[in-house]
């Protein structure tokens, strides 16, 4: 099956919340909540957890997140799922973004599919490649 790539735009809030771990020996462990709003092909809110470990190194930090997904895409409604993987190394960033599997509900259930995210002049973008399994 052919893969589908749209792009559109999104806003994000980030806030601390309690976490578990704090951290030792320069590592700054950190527990935040997302709060997104996705605008273009992709209409939809979603809400989720990201864990950071930031170190002593300027520009080297780790984090991963779960984020669940709520709204239309492409016109059909439904949610899914996306799982973080973020490195930073002395400023050089690595993301993976992908669709859990099975994760998909409503008129996007059989959905994978990986994001790219953006940021030009302060604006957050994303690109999304995904399939609809039926």
């Amino acid at each position: 099956m052919e893969s589908t790539t749209i792009s559109g735009q999104f806003t994000v809030k980030l806030n601390p919340i309690g976490g578990y771990a704090t951290g030792k020996d320069g590592v700054n462990l950190g527990r935040m909540s997302i709060d997104k709003q996705f605008s273009g092909p992709l209409e939809a809110t979603s809400q989720g957890e990201m864990l950071s470990a930031i170190t002593a190194t300027q520009g080297s930090a780790g984090y991963v997140a779960i984020e669940q997904v709520v709204g239309s895409l492409e016109g059909k409604q439904g949610s899914f799922v996306l799982q973080h993987f973020g490195t930073m190394d002395k400023g050089a960033d690595r993301l993976i973004l992908e669709v859990v599997p099975d994760s998909g509900a409503g008129e996007l259930e059989g959905l994978c599919g990986k994001m790219a995210i953006r940021i030009e002049s302060g604006i957050h973008h994303y690109d999304f490649e995904y399939q609809l399994m039926d």
